[in-house]
């Protein structure tokens, strides 16, 4: 299963799914809800600076995808997976110095930001959120095969992210913008926690122990309820003690696919095949409610 760009040379779907465009947005959400708190207490947006950012963190994540794939084929956990990029490609030095490409590309991005305001925080930021993502899979550390994937994903991209979104535009910090930190980063934790329930088999053969692997399928299902249900009720809470104002309630239009998800993952979590889109219907959650919160904050600004 290791050559899988011999079998598929030409199938889109599968250069689709290795390439992940709907992942994407757990790159995108941060810097819009950064932003748009930044732009809610100030009443002013650095374009450049929010377009600049927007680019760099889509290159640092495809970093992000590329090295973990080509760290992946090196355990042997996605020997059957046939839309990783190692596995089409058959070239591993390839999509490793791609994704280092890139990383290089997003980091000069974020290096411009930081000179333009002669401020090095965000770039440290920045970096350390490179630093965790590369523990998340990279040898020596892959803290992802122990479990901890998700909780290195809340931060990388809750208050890290959305911390150095809100820094770029104010050069300042705001319990507003670590307070949303939280949504996204419970949000996009909430992707990854989706993507463990369909190759339970594959993580036990290469030894990682990832929350389904842990916990079960069942008991994983039956948690995912109260993941998205208290991000909603935080929102809530934030509202009622004036934290956020009150147009961000539009983040409960989002409620539509967190039920979809919670009851196509409580139907399916033991059929790998039928729950393998459990994912993309976490990005749904994920996107939507990232969406209707930064709306929510840009039209309380009157």
């Amino acid at each position: 299963m290791t050559t899988q760009s011999a079998d598929y040379p030409n199938n889109k779907k599968l250069w689709l799914a290795a390439f992940k465009p709907p992942m994407y947005s757990v790159a995108i959400m941060p810097i819009c809800v950064g932003t748009a708190v930044a732009f809610a207490e100030t009443n002013n947006v650095q374009v450049k600076t929010f377009a600049t950012f927007l680019v760099s963190a889509i290159l640092i994540l495809v970093w992000e995808n590329f090295s973990n794939d080509v760290f992946d084929s090196e355990t042997g956990i996605d020997k059957n997976k046939p839309q990783s990029l190692v596995n089409l490609t058959g070239n591993k030095p390839l999509i490793f110095w791609l994704g280092n490409l890139c990383l290089g590309l997003g980091i000069l991005g974020i290096l411009a930001i930081a000179a333009w305001q002669r401020d090095a925080t965000v770039l440290l930021l920045i970096l350390l959120c490179c630093a965790l993502g590369y523990c998340y899979q990279g040898p020596p550390f892959r803290l992802g095969y122990q479990g901890w994937g998700e909780i290195l994903c809340f931060f990388s991209f809750g208050p890290l992210g959305v911390g150095a979104a809100y820094y770029s535009q104010t050069q300042t910090w705001s319990q507003v913008s670590l307070a949303t930190s939280v949504i996204i980063g419970v949000t996009t934790s909430l992707v990854l926690f989706c993507s463990h329930f369909h190759q339970v088999d594959d993580d036990i053969a290469a030894g990682k122990r990832s929350p389904i692997v842990r916990l079960g399928t069942q008991r994983g299902a039956q948690l995912l309820p109260w993941i998205c249900g208290g991000v909603y009720v935080f929102t809530g809470l934030a509202v009622a003690l004036g934290l956020f104002p009150l147009w961000t309630l539009l983040i409960f239009a989002s409620l539509p696919p967190a039920f979809r998800l919670c009851k196509h993952v409580g139907r399916f979590h033991n059929q790998p095949k039928q729950v393998s889109n459990a994912k993309f219907i976490a990005i749904g959650v994920h996107f939507w409610s990232g969406l209707l919160l930064s709306l929510g904050f840009l039209l309380s600004v009157g």
